[in-house]
């Protein structure tokens, strides 16, 4: 299931403010983070992430710093501020309001189909 460009870049936010309440963390690792939280169906590039990366600095939910790592290679670590946390929460809550609705209406078209569909036939006997 190919899931939407839309869909992607609406949720890019909360997901990477989840992953990085989970800890400091750089960008291979939030790529490689969210194929595994969404068993395969997210493949985000590079190019997807560090303009959200870059966005949450700018707006001080995300802050920055250079480390080298074991293989002396430089990595920027990203880390969420006290004020991407609130921002995390209200993602939360507007989330979760979507996600109510969108079961409601689903809800209600799957009933709505189930009236409107027209009675099935009973099965033909075989071999009597």
């Amino acid at each position: 299931m190919a899931i939407s460009k839309d869909l992607i870049a609406a949720s890019s936010t909360p997901i990477v403010l989840a992953i990085l309440a989970e800890g400091d963390s750089y960008g291979y690792a939030i790529l490689k983070r969210v194929r595994e939280l969404s068993d395969g169906r997210m493949e985000w590039t590079d190019g997807m992430l560090y303009p959200v990366l870059h966005r949450l600095e700018r707006l001080g939910h995300v802050e920055a710093r250079w480390e080298v790592a074991e293989s002396g290679r430089k990595r920027k670590y990203y880390r969420v501020t006290r004020g991407g946390l609130a921002q995390l929460d209200e993602e939360r809550r507007q989330w979760q309001a979507v996600d109510a609705t969108l079961r409601g209406i689903w809800q209600m078209v799957t009933l709505r189909l189930a009236v409107d569909a027209p009675p099935s036939r009973p099965p033909i006997p075989q071999g009597t």
